[in-house]
């Protein structure tokens, strides 16, 4: 008698999941569709670091036919997906609050929009300080003898590479709030794992960044600062002593 109940719950869940996945895909369609008509002057904003470090009058080259017109495309789904992220983020939330106790649910908010905001503040590090930064050093080493000219597809590849990297190391403080808050990881344990930290920073970067030394240091650096960060908050944050045995009485309680 349990294996009909069980499969009509993993049923619904899988229904439950496909209309948050449909709800999040097309909050980032309807934005997309809003920004297309701008797409070029989009890329261009996302162009400018590079451009900025070129000399005077050189452009940017496409080697591709259509390359022209999917980039532009590319670069402005990149972008709203980046506006819809609190309704995608929510979406997941939704998802999985329902197996949370009623204090966790008083998270899902505050973290949705904190993994939001830091998201966006990692991609505006990136983009303001980290690309100006790698591509003068970049010029500055390359020979007089060549004139740079990059491609606008394998540039495109570069920046969504480094918007991605810096966007999840700023999520860092989340990770780290949420393993000390639900107690997944002991607080303790995570401040005597700050060597590892520090050598893992160092090993990330130099995985998902350039092999140049200024962009896996400016990436290894932020990751173990944000780490900190989430060590500080995660002390105003972590369970309580015998919370978690009161949750456990309370749902024994239920289910009597």
């Amino acid at each position: 008698m349990a294996a009909p109940g069980g499969e009509e719950t993993f049923i619904s869940h899988l229904v439950e999941l496909r209309e948050r996945l449909l709800r999040a895909v097309a909050a980032v369609v309807v934005v997309f569709v809003c920004l297309m008509p701008f797409a070029g002057q989009i890329y261009d904003l996302l162009a400018q670091p590079m451009i900025q470090t070129l000399p005077q009058g050189t452009r940017m080259i496409a080697t591709g036919v259509v390359t022209p017109f999917f980039v532009p495309v590319k670069v402005t789904l990149m972008v709203a997906f980046v506006f819809a992220l609190p309704v995608v983020l929510y979406q997941a939330w939704a998802f999985v609050a329902p197996g949370l106790y009623a204090h966790e649910k008083q998270l899902v908010l505050p973290l949705v929009f904190a993994s939001t905001v830091l998201f966006i503040l990692g991609m505006a590090f990136c983009y303001f300080f980290v690309f100006n930064t790698v591509f003068r050093f970049i010029a500055e080493f390359a020979p007089k003898s060549i004139t740079p000219a990059p491609d606008i597809e394998q540039y495109l590849a570069f920046v969504m590479t480094m918007f991605v990297a810096f966007g999840v190391t700023f999520e860092v403080p989340v990770i780290v709030v949420v393993l000390a808050r639900f107690g997944i990881v002991p607080l303790q344990k995570m401040r005597e794992a700050r060597p590892y930290v520090i050598v893992g920073a160092f090993v990330v970067a130099a995985v998902v960044t350039p092999p140049d030394v200024m962009s896996q240091v400016l990436l290894a650096v932020p990751l173990c600062l944000l780490f900190e960060v989430g060590l500080i908050v995660a002390r105003f944050v972590k369970p309580k002593a015998g919370e978690a045995a009161a949750n456990d009485a309370a749902t024994s309680l239920t289910e009597r």
